[in-house]
């Protein structure tokens, strides 16, 4: 099972931000383009993530809804035909919406920095500190906040669901 901490916050835009998270990071910027179906299911959440490049994966994550940083368990698993998983999954569980975002990721050491543009709702940033085997929720905890602070979003507004909650709203 891997585990990360999260935190979710609503930023003003991503150009703002952009220099100072490419200041911290490992590397450049890598853009992802993804569309998230999401299908009803009795515990956490699960996703069909498709990529532009055809690439897909189905995730399934149990995480609080809480503005705070919070540990998020997932599993995730390539998947070879995306169109046919949807229809599957669809039939079988429900579709409960869809989230569509331009996500650019910078490394900071473990932790991914996302900013993510998503349709309908604007410009957040999110981040996930991935955790070893050996590190528990505090220390991820601690790394995340420390980050928070140093792209300078101490007081940003942070959101405790995930973007299809807020689409849903």
């Amino acid at each position: 099972m891997a585990r990360n901490i999260e935190i979710k916050a609503r930023i003003a835009s991503i150009e703002a931000l952009l220099p100072r998270a490419r200041a911290l990071a490992d590397g450049d910027a890598q853009r992802i383009d993804q569309d998230d179906t999401f299908f009803r299911v009795p515990h956490g959440r699960l996703k069909l993530r498709e990529f532009a490049d055809g690439g897909a994966e189905l995730i399934h994550y149990q995480r609080p809804d809480t503005p705070a940083a919070r540990l998020s368990d997932y599993v995730r698993t390539p998947v070879p035909q995306p169109a046919t998983m949807r229809e599957s999954l669809d039939r079988a569980l429900g579709a409960i919406g869809r989230v569509r975002k331009q996500r650019l990721l910078l490394m900071v050491g473990a932790t991914r920095i996302h900013l993510d543009r998503v349709q309908g709702l604007g410009d957040f940033v999110e981040l996930e500190v991935v955790l070893r085997d050996d590190q528990g929720e505090h220390d991820g905890t601690l790394m995340a906040e420390r980050l928070m602070h140093e792209l300078g979003l101490a007081a940003a507004p942070r959101i405790a669901g995930a973007y299809l909650d807020l689409l849903a709203a």
